[in-house]
């Protein structure tokens, strides 16, 4: 009886998975000691002997364990791993970059949802401040000296548009005359060598229009100087004053339409939701005014300096005009060389505006 007991006892068994793991044992820290001291401390198993029967079965199904190789506990690792936590893999790590990604690209898109709305609810409000004013219900901010500076400047600018083009079209015509005494001074130079009878009077007539080609050179070299200068003080400097002008002109409607939905908001009940609004108007109308007085300096600066430049300018293109007008029709070629000289006008070789043979090509 007391055989079949222990036979018993030596049958039982410890459930253990694939993986070296117990099913049924709770995962306490006391497992790994427990562990270590059975294998540190435990039975020498080549020297005891395993009962492969039932309960109760024969003595003769005892098998030594000295035939049996190999060690008779599996250490599985896994198991701590699994207890420690589980470890982040390259899997892991892009999963993480593309989240960040993800939200990378939702934050520019509602930034750009936000843009637009502000974008939208400016438009809507400048709009009806347009309007409103067009149509006499709505009042404008007006500085009655600047606006007159203004004015004057757009009214400037289209007369000197007009000097310009009247200017560019005398080149063109003045250009068209010079090549025509040189192509009659040719002419005459070349009936001089062939007709002796009338070689001195062709003679005379080809080196006078030579002399008129070479001071219309001059000359031409001088209005074409005046033409660039005037082109660039009419559009290059008085272009970015109106440029400015433009931006100042629409801070001023932006300014009212915000100043104009701040006063409706005062004009409102008091309550906590419409104390909310009327803060937030009073916030935007303080950008808005700050934004409106700060180009309205800038314009009042730059309309200074381009009042001073265009005096400084013209008075010495308009000297160059008259003095080089003045001595060609004069004759006085000497004069007219001077001139040039004076106000630092360099003269383009002849066939310098024509394209080179590679750039025709």
């Amino acid at each position: 009886m007391a055989d079949s007991i222990m036979s018993k006892a030596a049958t039982m068994e410890i459930p253990i998975n694939s993986n070296g793991d117990t099913g049924s044992l709770p995962e306490d820290d006391s497992l790994e000691q427990d562990l270590q001291q059975v294998m540190v401390s435990g039975p020498n198993l080549n020297e005891t002997s395993i009962v492969s029967g039932g309960y109760g079965g024969p003595a003769g199904g005892i098998i030594p364990t000295s035939s049996i190789k190999g060690p008779a506990v599996h250490y599985n690792p896994e198991y701590f791993d699994r207890r420690r936590g589980p470890v982040p893999g390259p899997g892991s790590s892009n999963h993480n970059l593309g989240n960040s990604q993800e939200e990378l690209t939702r934050g520019v898109a509602v930034e750009k949802l936000d843009s637009v709305k502000k974008w939208g609810i400016n438009t809507y409000k400048c709009t009806k401040q347009m309007f409103s004013e067009r149509f006499g219900r709505g009042s404008r901010t007006v500085d009655l000296e600047l606006e007159a500076q203004i004015d004057l400047l757009r009214d400037t600018k289209l007369k000197y548009e007009n000097i310009l083009r009247l200017a560019t079209a005398l080149t063109t015509h003045f250009q068209s005359m010079v090549e025509t005494q040189q192509a009659l001074g040719d002419t005459f130079t070349d009936l001089s060598q062939k007709s002796p009878e009338l070689q001195d009077e062709f003679g005379y007539n080809a080196e006078t229009q030579k002399l008129l080609c070479k001071n219309g050179e001059s000359l031409l070299g001088a209005i074409s100087f005046f033409v660039s200068s005037v082109d660039t003080l009419v559009n290059k400097t008085m272009e970015d004053t109106l440029l400015t002008i433009k931006q100042y002109e629409n801070a001023r409607l932006e300014f009212d339409a915000y100043r104009s939905d701040l006063e409706e908001l005062s004009m409102g009940p008091r309550d906590a939701a419409s104390m909310v609004r009327i803060e937030v108007a009073q916030q935007e109308y303080q950008f808005y005014r700050d934004k409106y007085e700060r180009l309205r300096s800038d314009v009042t600066i730059k309309l200074k300096f381009l009042e001073e430049n265009k005096v400084k300018v013209m008075h010495k293109q308009l000297l160059l005009f008259h003095n080089a007008i003045s001595a060609y029709f004069a004759g006085n070629q000497q004069q007219l060389e001077q001139t040039l000289i004076q106000f630092n006008v360099k003269l383009k070789p002849p066939g310098s505006d024509k394209p080179s043979w590679l750039e025709e090509q």
